[in-house]
């Protein structure tokens, strides 16, 4: 059915393509935007995360040309083509606009050894950008899933998702883990993906939630954020700090058991409350696998709420409209709620009951009007397929 559905924006989108280029594709491909259940920046930490996939993507009509010349041409904003070389693509420091990301997946390609030889690309998204639901992500490795496609590449979507992360680091600048990219290229549906940041060992979790009577909703608190702006890379640069003064490569080689002698040997305030986040965050991602494995899924509530107090206390990347969004869905009957993302605006998660989740609903949007905030947009995270090829 899934397949069914986006049929219509793969006829759109290949129909779009022929219209702008003079001719008609080699083939349509779709990559995800995610939601992250559990595990707020360990992923840059080696550590776990427990993202799935949403029903919202990118989807990309694209050709393969043996010219070196690289066109690129987005259905959602109104701009001209974007027309480049490949041989001349070389990593920015303005970080360059939405093209980057498509153009740093060609770099990181080529950069790896891989014959790329340009394409033409048209891109079309209905994955809401600054709501912290990886737009950029879906957008890079569907790129790359449809370069490795038509040059016959031969990487695996591990592989791809990897360089998708390059060329978010190194030629786009911003300091990002790999969870967006491997939520993209690897989450099946009807399944969390666990993740292990470190070895890139993966574990498809059943997570069908109609199946229990209950539902994830999505609120898009419709404020924005920019991870290039400074602030994702101090919070990045402390935890690094934090495990130099531990005497470990990453903050995930912290025991949790062993956090509090770990935290007296830290003498900075703010490296003690990242230390803190990371470690019991990646202990919340092992105590969540144990209630799906039980069959308790109401049960993981509670720790969604704990990760958003760490979140706002100890990483403190959350804002009011976060804050409200959770407060007011657990006050509101929801079992449990958190910020997702990066921070500082973006999306929360609420779990609800099926039966309540219209209840929910209205109270967040109430509270938000009352508040004087702009409306959030509140739609179901429904655990979906990762990338592939459509047409």
């Amino acid at each position: 059915m899934e397949g069914r559905a986006l049929m219509g924006p793969v006829t759109e989108v290949a129909e779009q393509f022929t219209e702008l280029y003079g001719h008609a594709p080699d083939g349509v491909w779709s990559a995800p935007g995610r939601v992250n259940l559990i595990g707020e920046y360990t992923d840059v930490n080696e550590g776990f995360v427990m993202p799935l996939a949403l029903p919202h993507t990118v989807v990309a009509a694209v050709s393969r040309r043996t010219d070196g010349v690289l066109r690129l041409h987005s259905a959602d904003i109104d701009a001209p083509v974007v027309e480049l070389r490949v041989d001349e693509l070389a990593p920015l420091s303005d970080g360059g606009g939405w093209a980057a990301y498509p153009a740093g997946v060609v770099w990181a390609l080529r950069a790896a050894g891989h014959p790329v030889g340009g394409a033409d690309l048209h891109l079309a998204s209905t994955v809401p950008t600054g709501a912290g639901l990886s737009s950029s992500a879906a957008l890079e490795v569907v790129t790359g899933l449809a370069l490795n496609d038509l040059f016959e590449l031969g990487l695996s979507l591990p592989e791809l998702a990897v360089l998708a992360q390059r060329a978010e680091n190194a030629f786009v600048g911003v300091p990002c883990g790999v969870m967006d990219q491997m939520a993209s290229a690897c989450c099946t549906e009807g399944h969390a993906l666990h993740l292990d940041c470190r070895d890139l060992s993966i574990r498809q979790v059943p997570f069908d939630l109609a199946a229990h009577g209950l539902r994830l909703l999505v609120v898009d608190t419709r404020v924005k954020h920019e991870l290039g702006d400074g602030a994702y890379a101090e919070r990045r640069a402390g935890c690094e700090a934090g495990a130099r003064a531990l005497g470990v490569s990453h903050l995930r080689d912290v025991p949790y058991a062993e956090l509090p002698d770990a935290l007296a040997k830290l003498t900075d305030e703010k490296t003690r409350r990242y230390v803190r986040h990371i470690v019991t965050d990646d202990h919340r991602v092992e105590r969540i696998i144990g209630l799906l494995d039980a069959g308790d899924v109401r049960g993981i509530g509670p720790l969604l709420t704990e990760g958003h107090a760490s979140l706002r206390d100890d990483f403190r990347i959350s804002c009011p409209e976060l804050d409200l969004a959770v407060e007011t869905a657990n006050t509101s009957g929801a079992y449990g709620a958190r910020m997702t993302g990066g921070g500082f605006g973006g999306s929360a998660l609420l779990l609800v009951e099926a039966a309540e989740a219209e209840t929910v609903t209205k109270s967040v949007e109430a509270a938000f009007a009352a508040a004087g905030y702009t409306a959030p947009r509140v739609f179901p995270a429904v655990a979906s397929a990762g990338a592939r090829r459509e047409s």
